[in-house]
Protein backbone atom coordinates (compact mmCIF):
# COMPACT_ATOMS: atom_id res chain seq x y z
CA UNK A 1 0.00 0.00 0.00
CA UNK A 2 1.50 3.88 -1.14
CA UNK A 3 2.76 5.64 1.82
CA UNK A 4 1.47 9.11 -0.28
CA UNK A 5 -1.49 10.61 1.15
CA UNK A 6 -4.49 10.81 -0.54
CA UNK A 7 -5.83 13.54 -2.31
CA UNK A 8 -9.84 15.53 -2.38
CA UNK A 9 -10.94 16.14 -5.32
CA UNK A 10 -10.84 20.14 -3.87
CA UNK A 11 -7.17 20.00 -3.87
CA UNK A 12 -6.65 21.99 -6.99
CA UNK A 13 -9.15 24.62 -5.00
CA UNK A 14 -7.27 24.20 -1.72
CA UNK A 15 -4.01 24.94 -3.86
CA UNK A 16 -5.42 28.13 -5.38
CA UNK A 17 -6.42 29.39 -2.26
CA UNK A 18 -3.18 29.30 -1.33
CA UNK A 19 -4.33 26.42 1.57
CA UNK A 20 -1.48 24.99 3.78
CA UNK A 21 -1.53 21.50 3.85
CA UNK A 22 -0.89 19.31 5.80
CA UNK A 23 -0.50 15.10 5.93
CA UNK A 24 -3.78 14.01 8.11
CA UNK A 25 -4.77 10.14 8.57
CA UNK A 26 -3.66 9.18 5.11
CA UNK A 27 -5.20 12.45 3.42
CA UNK A 28 -3.48 14.91 2.31
CA UNK A 29 -6.09 17.78 3.99
CA UNK A 30 -6.01 21.76 4.78
CA UNK A 31 -4.80 22.52 7.57
CA UNK A 32 -6.03 26.79 7.10
CA UNK A 33 -6.07 29.12 4.34
CA UNK A 34 -4.73 32.44 6.34
CA UNK A 35 -5.27 33.35 10.01
CA UNK A 36 -7.17 30.15 12.07
CA UNK A 37 -8.94 32.83 14.07
CA UNK A 38 -10.32 34.28 11.09
CA UNK A 39 -11.88 31.04 10.22
CA UNK A 40 -12.90 30.07 13.59
CA UNK A 41 -14.38 33.69 14.40
CA UNK A 42 -16.15 33.26 11.05
CA UNK A 43 -17.86 29.62 12.08
CA UNK A 44 -19.05 31.47 14.77
CA UNK A 45 -19.97 34.71 13.81
CA UNK A 46 -20.96 34.30 10.02
CA UNK A 47 -20.36 31.17 7.72
CA UNK A 48 -17.58 29.27 7.06
CA UNK A 49 -16.85 25.72 4.47
CA UNK A 50 -15.02 22.91 4.84
CA UNK A 51 -13.93 19.82 2.85
CA UNK A 52 -14.49 16.86 5.10
CA UNK A 53 -13.80 14.06 2.34
CA UNK A 54 -11.27 12.35 4.27
CA UNK A 55 -14.47 11.14 6.92
CA UNK A 56 -15.15 7.28 5.78
CA UNK A 57 -18.50 5.89 4.46
CA UNK A 58 -19.86 2.63 4.98
CA UNK A 59 -23.33 1.38 3.77
CA UNK A 60 -24.90 -1.35 5.51
CA UNK A 61 -27.96 -2.74 3.71
CA UNK A 62 -30.15 -5.59 3.31
CA UNK A 63 -33.47 -6.83 5.55
CA UNK A 64 -31.23 -7.10 8.86
CA UNK A 65 -29.46 -4.25 8.34
CA UNK A 66 -30.79 -2.78 11.23
CA UNK A 67 -30.35 -5.89 13.65
CA UNK A 68 -26.51 -5.84 11.93
CA UNK A 69 -26.09 -2.62 13.25
CA UNK A 70 -27.98 -3.17 16.79
CA UNK A 71 -25.14 -5.99 17.30
CA UNK A 72 -22.43 -4.54 16.05
CA UNK A 73 -22.34 -0.88 17.60
CA UNK A 74 -23.52 0.28 20.77
CA UNK A 75 -26.77 2.18 19.78
CA UNK A 76 -30.07 0.90 18.62
CA UNK A 77 -29.92 1.76 15.18
CA UNK A 78 -32.87 -0.54 14.15
CA UNK A 79 -35.18 2.10 15.93
CA UNK A 80 -33.66 5.04 13.94
CA UNK A 81 -36.70 6.21 11.97
CA UNK A 82 -35.50 6.71 7.52
CA UNK A 83 -34.16 10.18 7.19
CA UNK A 84 -32.76 10.61 10.77
CA UNK A 85 -29.08 10.10 12.42
CA UNK A 86 -27.69 9.57 15.38
CA UNK A 87 -24.39 9.38 17.43
CA UNK A 88 -22.80 6.22 18.45
CA UNK A 89 -19.75 4.20 18.31
CA UNK A 90 -18.38 0.71 17.91
CA UNK A 91 -16.51 -0.94 20.84
CA UNK A 92 -14.66 -4.04 21.28
CA UNK A 93 -15.26 -6.87 23.71
CA UNK A 94 -13.66 -5.03 26.42
CA UNK A 95 -15.62 -2.05 26.17
CA UNK A 96 -13.27 -0.36 24.97
CA UNK A 97 -14.11 2.77 21.79
CA UNK A 98 -12.97 1.36 18.47
CA UNK A 99 -14.86 4.57 17.12
CA UNK A 100 -17.42 7.00 17.69
CA UNK A 101 -19.57 7.16 14.69
CA UNK A 102 -22.32 8.71 12.69
CA UNK A 103 -25.32 6.77 11.42
CA UNK A 104 -27.90 7.76 9.03
CA UNK A 105 -30.65 5.82 7.99
CA UNK A 106 -31.09 6.82 4.27
CA UNK A 107 -33.96 4.03 4.03
CA UNK A 108 -36.34 1.30 5.65
CA UNK A 109 -33.10 -1.51 4.97
CA UNK A 110 -30.08 0.93 3.94
CA UNK A 111 -27.88 2.89 6.75
CA UNK A 112 -24.90 5.23 6.27
CA UNK A 113 -21.89 5.19 8.62
CA UNK A 114 -19.39 7.90 8.97
CA UNK A 115 -16.49 6.96 10.57
CA UNK A 116 -13.19 9.18 11.35
CA UNK A 117 -10.86 9.11 8.56
CA UNK A 118 -8.23 7.39 10.55
CA UNK A 119 -10.18 4.57 11.59
CA UNK A 120 -12.89 4.04 8.90
CA UNK A 121 -10.49 0.69 7.88
CA UNK A 122 -11.08 -0.58 11.13
CA UNK A 123 -14.59 0.07 11.84
CA UNK A 124 -15.39 -1.50 8.10
CA UNK A 125 -12.91 -4.70 9.69
CA UNK A 126 -15.35 -4.97 12.68
CA UNK A 127 -18.60 -4.83 10.57
CA UNK A 128 -17.49 -7.14 8.09
CA UNK A 129 -16.51 -9.80 10.98
CA UNK A 130 -19.69 -9.01 12.66
CA UNK A 131 -21.45 -9.62 9.74
CA UNK A 132 -22.22 -13.64 9.95
CA UNK A 133 -25.52 -14.54 10.25
CA UNK A 134 -27.32 -11.55 9.65
CA UNK A 135 -29.03 -11.23 6.14
CA UNK A 136 -26.82 -7.65 5.53
CA UNK A 137 -24.58 -6.86 3.24
CA UNK A 138 -21.77 -4.60 4.10
CA UNK A 139 -20.33 -2.04 1.51
CA UNK A 140 -16.89 0.47 1.39
CA UNK A 141 -17.94 3.37 0.03
CA UNK A 142 -15.07 5.95 0.92
CA UNK A 143 -14.92 6.16 -2.94
CA UNK A 144 -18.20 6.82 -3.93
CA UNK A 145 -18.48 9.78 -1.59
CA UNK A 146 -17.03 13.45 -1.06
CA UNK A 147 -17.70 15.75 1.95
CA UNK A 148 -18.36 19.16 2.32
CA UNK A 149 -19.73 21.33 5.11
CA UNK A 150 -21.25 24.63 5.58
CA UNK A 151 -21.47 25.83 9.43
CA UNK A 152 -23.41 28.46 10.88
CA UNK A 153 -24.69 30.80 11.42
CA UNK A 154 -25.59 31.96 7.93
CA UNK A 155 -25.70 28.48 6.60
CA UNK A 156 -29.42 28.41 6.13
CA UNK A 157 -29.34 31.58 4.20
CA UNK A 158 -26.25 30.67 1.83
CA UNK A 159 -27.63 26.96 1.22
CA UNK A 160 -31.00 28.26 0.66
CA UNK A 161 -30.05 30.28 -2.39
CA UNK A 162 -28.78 27.18 -3.86
CA UNK A 163 -31.68 24.78 -3.20
CA UNK A 164 -35.44 24.34 -2.68
CA UNK A 165 -35.02 21.68 -0.21
CA UNK A 166 -36.99 22.13 3.17
CA UNK A 167 -34.18 23.04 5.15
CA UNK A 168 -36.66 24.72 7.65
CA UNK A 169 -38.05 21.48 7.88
CA UNK A 170 -34.87 19.24 8.45
CA UNK A 171 -34.21 18.84 12.05
CA UNK A 172 -30.99 18.40 14.14
CA UNK A 173 -29.22 14.87 13.66
CA UNK A 174 -31.64 14.78 10.42
CA UNK A 175 -30.56 14.43 6.35
CA UNK A 176 -32.74 14.39 3.74
CA UNK A 177 -31.77 13.47 -0.48
CA UNK A 178 -31.64 17.15 -2.44
CA UNK A 179 -30.57 18.84 -5.11
CA UNK A 180 -28.12 21.88 -4.41
CA UNK A 181 -26.59 23.88 -7.39
CA UNK A 182 -27.83 20.92 -9.69
CA UNK A 183 -26.24 18.29 -8.19
CA UNK A 184 -27.29 15.16 -6.16
CA UNK A 185 -26.28 15.43 -2.29
CA UNK A 186 -27.56 13.90 0.44
CA UNK A 187 -28.46 16.78 3.02
CA UNK A 188 -27.67 16.58 6.48
CA UNK A 189 -28.22 18.90 9.17
CA UNK A 190 -25.28 17.71 11.22
CA UNK A 191 -21.76 18.92 12.20
CA UNK A 192 -18.66 18.85 14.47
CA UNK A 193 -18.08 22.89 15.01
CA UNK A 194 -20.61 23.65 17.98
CA UNK A 195 -22.84 25.18 15.79
CA UNK A 196 -26.23 24.35 13.64
CA UNK A 197 -25.33 23.52 9.93
CA UNK A 198 -25.22 21.48 7.22
CA UNK A 199 -22.83 18.42 5.90
CA UNK A 200 -23.30 17.57 1.99
CA UNK A 201 -22.63 14.54 0.86
CA UNK A 202 -21.89 14.16 -3.07
CA UNK A 203 -20.06 12.53 -5.70
CA UNK A 204 -16.50 13.33 -5.89
CA UNK A 205 -17.02 15.23 -9.33
CA UNK A 206 -19.45 17.42 -7.73
CA UNK A 207 -17.45 18.34 -4.79
CA UNK A 208 -15.40 21.36 -6.69
CA UNK A 209 -18.15 22.93 -8.88
CA UNK A 210 -20.29 22.31 -5.52
CA UNK A 211 -17.77 24.13 -3.95
CA UNK A 212 -17.51 27.17 -6.05
CA UNK A 213 -21.03 27.29 -5.96
CA UNK A 214 -21.53 27.65 -1.99
CA UNK A 215 -18.84 29.79 -2.07
CA UNK A 216 -20.77 32.42 -4.50
CA UNK A 217 -23.69 32.10 -2.38
CA UNK A 218 -22.14 32.70 0.95
CA UNK A 219 -20.13 35.84 -0.33
CA UNK A 220 -22.45 38.40 1.07
CA UNK A 221 -22.23 37.08 4.40
CA UNK A 222 -19.00 36.74 4.50
CA UNK A 223 -18.05 32.70 3.84
CA UNK A 224 -14.64 31.54 4.61
CA UNK A 225 -13.01 28.16 3.84
CA UNK A 226 -12.04 26.52 6.76
CA UNK A 227 -9.18 24.15 7.40
CA UNK A 228 -8.67 21.39 9.85
CA UNK A 229 -7.25 24.04 12.45
CA UNK A 230 -10.21 25.79 12.95
CA UNK A 231 -12.03 22.51 13.25
CA UNK A 232 -10.37 21.82 16.17
CA UNK A 233 -10.65 24.70 18.30
CA UNK A 234 -14.05 25.02 17.16
CA UNK A 235 -14.87 20.67 18.51
CA UNK A 236 -12.54 21.72 21.74
CA UNK A 237 -15.13 24.64 22.66
CA UNK A 238 -18.17 22.85 22.44
CA UNK A 239 -16.86 19.44 24.14
CA UNK A 240 -16.75 17.27 21.61
CA UNK A 241 -14.71 14.51 21.92
CA UNK A 242 -11.60 13.64 19.53
CA UNK A 243 -10.91 10.38 18.79
CA UNK A 244 -7.38 9.45 19.33
CA UNK A 245 -7.29 11.85 22.12
CA UNK A 246 -10.66 11.83 24.62
CA UNK A 247 -11.48 8.38 22.97
CA UNK A 248 -9.71 5.81 22.54
CA UNK A 249 -9.29 1.67 23.18
CA UNK A 250 -8.55 2.23 26.62
CA UNK A 251 -11.61 3.93 27.26
CA UNK A 252 -15.15 3.14 27.28
CA UNK A 253 -18.08 5.38 26.39
CA UNK A 254 -18.66 5.49 30.41
CA UNK A 255 -15.03 7.09 31.23
CA UNK A 256 -16.10 9.46 28.41
CA UNK A 257 -19.52 10.66 29.93
CA UNK A 258 -21.12 9.46 27.36
CA UNK A 259 -22.29 6.47 28.65
CA UNK A 260 -25.86 7.81 27.30
CA UNK A 261 -25.55 6.44 23.76
CA UNK A 262 -25.27 2.74 25.34
CA UNK A 263 -28.39 1.40 24.85
CA UNK A 264 -28.95 -1.81 27.45
CA UNK A 265 -32.76 -2.38 26.59
CA UNK A 266 -32.27 -2.79 22.91
CA UNK A 267 -33.52 -6.24 21.78
CA UNK A 268 -30.28 -9.04 21.60
CA UNK A 269 -27.07 -8.84 22.57
CA UNK A 270 -24.23 -6.93 21.59
CA UNK A 271 -20.24 -6.63 21.09
CA UNK A 272 -18.97 -5.33 24.38
CA UNK A 273 -22.55 -5.88 26.01
CA UNK A 274 -20.82 -7.84 29.36
CA UNK A 275 -17.96 -5.11 29.42
CA UNK A 276 -19.77 -2.10 29.42
CA UNK A 277 -22.87 -3.61 31.81
CA UNK A 278 -20.12 -4.25 34.58
CA UNK A 279 -18.62 -0.66 34.49
CA UNK A 280 -22.68 0.60 34.12
CA UNK A 281 -23.00 -1.10 37.68
CA UNK A 282 -19.89 -0.43 39.16
CA UNK A 283 -20.50 3.73 38.40
CA UNK A 284 -24.28 3.00 39.72
CA UNK A 285 -22.85 1.59 43.28
CA UNK A 286 -22.14 3.37 46.47
CA UNK A 287 -18.60 4.82 46.36
CA UNK A 288 -18.43 3.47 42.71
CA UNK A 289 -18.05 5.95 40.31
CA UNK A 290 -15.76 6.89 37.74
CA UNK A 291 -11.77 6.88 38.91
CA UNK A 292 -11.51 9.81 36.85
CA UNK A 293 -13.87 12.29 34.82
CA UNK A 294 -13.45 14.38 31.22
CA UNK A 295 -13.50 17.68 32.44
CA UNK A 296 -12.98 21.38 31.31
CA UNK A 297 -10.12 23.72 32.48
CA UNK A 298 -9.92 27.13 31.42
CA UNK A 299 -6.34 28.78 32.59
CA UNK A 300 -5.94 31.67 34.35
CA UNK A 301 -2.72 32.75 32.75
CA UNK A 302 -1.80 32.88 29.15
CA UNK A 303 0.17 29.48 28.77
CA UNK A 304 -1.36 27.15 26.65
CA UNK A 305 -2.32 23.65 28.18
CA UNK A 306 -1.12 20.58 25.41
CA UNK A 307 -1.96 17.37 24.89
CA UNK A 308 -0.29 14.64 27.70
CA UNK A 309 0.51 17.51 30.05
CA UNK A 310 -0.41 16.62 33.80
CA UNK A 311 -2.41 17.95 35.96
CA UNK A 312 -1.54 18.72 39.42
CA UNK A 313 -3.23 19.44 42.94
CA UNK A 314 -2.16 22.22 44.63
CA UNK A 315 0.84 20.60 46.40
CA UNK A 316 1.91 19.19 42.76
CA UNK A 317 0.84 15.31 43.21
CA UNK A 318 -0.68 14.28 39.30
CA UNK A 319 -4.52 14.42 39.10
CA UNK A 320 -5.17 14.07 35.66
CA UNK A 321 -3.85 14.73 31.85
CA UNK A 322 -4.93 16.91 29.33
CA UNK A 323 -6.07 15.36 26.12
CA UNK A 324 -6.77 18.42 24.22
CA UNK A 325 -5.80 22.38 25.02
CA UNK A 326 -5.77 25.56 22.95
CA UNK A 327 -6.24 29.09 22.41
CA UNK A 328 -9.90 29.88 22.40
CA UNK A 329 -10.65 32.94 20.60
CA UNK A 330 -14.21 32.94 21.62
CA UNK A 331 -13.14 32.71 25.44
CA UNK A 332 -9.88 34.77 25.21
CA UNK A 333 -8.43 32.39 26.95
CA UNK A 334 -6.49 28.71 26.98
CA UNK A 335 -8.70 25.75 27.43
CA UNK A 336 -8.51 22.05 27.71
CA UNK A 337 -10.13 19.11 28.26
CA UNK A 338 -8.66 16.41 30.65
CA UNK A 339 -9.33 13.11 32.87
CA UNK A 340 -9.00 14.45 36.02
CA UNK A 341 -9.63 12.34 39.28
CA UNK A 342 -13.00 12.24 40.75
CA UNK A 343 -12.17 13.92 43.68
CA UNK A 344 -11.04 17.14 41.76
CA UNK A 345 -13.24 17.16 38.76
CA UNK A 346 -15.82 19.55 40.26
CA UNK A 347 -16.38 22.49 38.46
CA UNK A 348 -14.78 25.69 40.68
CA UNK A 349 -12.49 22.48 42.71
CA UNK A 350 -9.75 24.70 44.28
CA UNK A 351 -5.97 24.51 43.46
CA UNK A 352 -6.11 22.80 40.24
CA UNK A 353 -3.33 23.36 38.02
CA UNK A 354 -1.31 22.24 35.11
CA UNK A 355 2.59 21.46 34.54
CA UNK A 356 3.23 23.12 31.66
CA UNK A 357 7.08 22.94 31.35
CA UNK A 358 7.79 22.49 34.80
CA UNK A 359 5.79 25.63 35.93
CA UNK A 360 2.33 24.90 37.62
CA UNK A 361 0.48 27.16 35.65
CA UNK A 362 -3.55 27.66 37.49
CA UNK A 363 -6.71 26.91 36.04
CA UNK A 364 -10.24 26.70 36.77
CA UNK A 365 -12.51 23.37 36.57
CA UNK A 366 -15.82 23.89 34.43
CA UNK A 367 -18.35 22.00 33.21
CA UNK A 368 -18.39 20.92 29.35
CA UNK A 369 -18.64 22.21 26.97
CA UNK A 370 -16.93 25.72 27.13
CA UNK A 371 -19.32 27.09 24.36
CA UNK A 372 -23.02 26.49 23.52
CA UNK A 373 -24.57 28.29 20.45
CA UNK A 374 -27.17 30.86 20.66
CA UNK A 375 -30.65 29.40 19.52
Amino acid sequence: MSDTPRETPLEPVHRSLGATMTDFAGWRMPLRYGSERAEHQAVRGSVGLFDLTHMGEITVTGPAAGALLDHALVGHLSALRPGRARYTMICDEDGGILDDLIVYRLAGEEFMIVANAANAQVVLDALTARQGGFDAAVRDDREAYALLAVQRPASPAVLARLTDADLAGLRYYAGLPGTVAGRRVLIARTGYTGEDGFELFCSPEDAEPLWRALTEAGREDGLVPCGLSCRDTLRLEAGMPLYGQELTRATTPFDAGLGRVVRFDKPGDFVGRAALRAVAEREGSPGGGPRRVLTGLVAEGRRVPRTGYAVVDAEGRPIGEVTSGAPSPTLGRPIAMAYVDAAHATPGTPGVAVDIRGSREPHEVVALPFYKRHT
